[in-house]
């Protein structure tokens, strides 16, 4: 049985594209971007933008992430895979990232959550010029590093979210 995506979560105004590899059992099962409990992308990019998204309802989430300038979106569009690893995915087919890219006119940057993601995003987005970024893994599979330099990392994309300041008149 083969295992998909779901639509990319973006809004045009978009600064920030997160991308993942494919949803876990529990993120398909409920429908919803990083639905495992002790993965900690949630908590990861809400210190991003400064927001507790732990604290919220899903819809509230993505409604944060929209009015920060982040999108979400996977690089695997289906494959099989028994589980929820990444090393189990096997005969993918990739999401079309580049459409994606060009219809983002305030991008950016594109974030790769995890080692997967980096993998296969970097060679569909090959060209395109957009700066890359390589996230640790939110997930609780990727245990080699604590927590507090995983935050390190991701606070570091608050500098594509925020507006450049306007010049003085």
């Amino acid at each position: 049985m083969r295992k998909a995506s779901f639509p990319p979560a973006a809004a045009p105004d978009a600064r920030l594209l997160i991308l993942g590899s494919l949803p876990g059992e529990r993120s398909l099962a409920r429908q919803q971007y990083y639905a495992h409990p002790q993965n900690r992308f949630w908590h990861l990019v809400g210190l991003a933008i400064r927001v507790d998204l732990t604290a919220i309802a899903y819809d509230a989430r993505l409604a944060a992430l929209r009015g920060h300038g982040v999108a979400l979106w996977d690089v695997v569009a289906s494959a099989r895979r028994e589980g929820s690893l990444d090393s189990a995915i096997r005969d993918a087919d990739h999401n079309a990232l580049g459409e994606l890219v060009a219809r983002l006119p305030h991008l950016r940057a594109v974030a790769f959550n995890g080692r997967t993601a980096e993998r296969i995003g970097r060679s569909l987005l090959t060209g395109v010029p957009v700066e890359q970024i390589a996230l640790p893994s939110s997930s609780p599979a990727y245990a080699a590093m604590a927590l507090g330099e995983k935050e390190m990392h991701w606070t570091r994309l608050r500098e594509y979210l925020e507006t450049p300041a306007s010049p003085a008149h």
